[in-house]
């Protein structure tokens, strides 16, 4: 078996500017994927959301990183695509992969079921309890658009009727999509409708037996799950100071998602404290088969936490 190779992303913080910023300075996100490009890091990725927890609107940004960067893998982590049409979506990702010259990921997601999502939904005129067959239906859209000549789709959501794509991606297959979720349901979708597996993982052993379900679920659907690519998405603080670094992700978790940190803490995976242990933390993931991390800083001094992961563990991780 061929040794894994293992990439490393950054989630840029374009919460975190909205959240601490009357007016927030766009052009330190930028810097930073610059940087994180620099320091070797293989991805940078941004969140979604346009009012539950407001942040700088991905794909615009992305566009912006595109035309910064030349290296990097460029993702969402994750888009709510439901809040889109999926032929305008379709328009508007084609057209950032063009501009990235091929270099874009698709991770999205269904949305939580919390209040504040549910408005969020109300108030961008989508009915949040019918979200996941309009999510279903417009990965199936996009997908078409990306690869057909010309798509008639009669769905209950979506009806097209001969409809061509305006912008096709640069890569031929369709921009790859990577799916959350970590339940029956969401394992369905990613063997169906997925390029990929994205999930929020609370231990290198829940990563591992979630993947098993996964697996085993695609073989009693007769679904390859070979092709499927599998990262993971954690919280991370590297700090000699623990006492520091506990405290700098809880505020960071708290202030991030509105809630007190424990309920965080028990659904996703966080690493707190000195390089030696953040780099056993990560390479339980890889262990247990993860090909791409997405960390997320939890600090506020993202470029510090930056340079130092990538100076102390990034070269220790295989």
């Amino acid at each position: 078996m061929a040794q894994q190779t293992t990439s490393f992303g950054y989630l840029l913080p374009t919460r975190e500017i909205v959240m601490s910023q009357p007016v927030p300075d766009c052009s330190q996100v930028i810097e930073l994927a610059e940087r994180a490009e620099a320091l070797g890091f293989d991805s940078v990725w941004v969140g979604d959301s346009i009012l539950a927890r407001p942040r700088l609107e991905p794909l615009t940004t992305l566009a912006s990183v595109a035309t910064r960067t030349r290296r990097v893998k460029l993702g969402t982590a994750v888009l709510l695509s439901a809040l889109r049409h999926p032929v305008v979506l379709a328009n508007e990702l084609a057209n950032l992969d063009l501009l990235s010259q091929g270099r874009l990921i698709l991770g999205l997601g269904i949305a939580a079921n919390n209040p504040l999502v549910q408005n969020e939904f109300r108030a961008c005129g989508v009915d949040f309890s019918h979200r996941i067959g309009i999510f279903e239906e417009g990965v199936t859209i996009m997908r078409r658009l990306w690869t057909e000549p010309e798509v008639t789709f009669d769905g209950h959501y979506f009806k097209l009727d001969g409809v061509r794509a305006g912008l096709r991606p640069q890569q031929q297959k369709g921009i790859p999509i990577w799916l959350a979720g970590s339940v029956d349901n969401s394992f369905r979708r990613v063997l169906e409708l997925g390029d990929g597996w994205f999930p929020l993982p609370f231990s290198p052993e829940v990563f591992a037996r979630h993947w098993q379900q996964l697996a085993a679920l695609g073989k009693e659907m007769g679904r390859d799950t070979d092709h499927l690519a599998r990262a993971v998405y954690m919280t991370v603080n590297v700090n000699d100071d623990v006492s520091q670094a506990e405290k700098e992700v809880r505020a960071f978790m708290e202030g991030y998602y509105g809630v007190p940190y424990e309920k965080m803490a028990a659904i996703q995976p966080a690493c707190a404290g000195p390089a030696a242990k953040c780099i056993e933390w990560v390479q339980g993931f890889i262990e247990q088969g993860a090909e791409t991390i997405c960390v997320r800083f939890g600090s506020p001094d993202q470029k510090g936490q930056l340079e130092r992961f990538a100076s102390s563990v990034l070269p220790k991780l295989v």
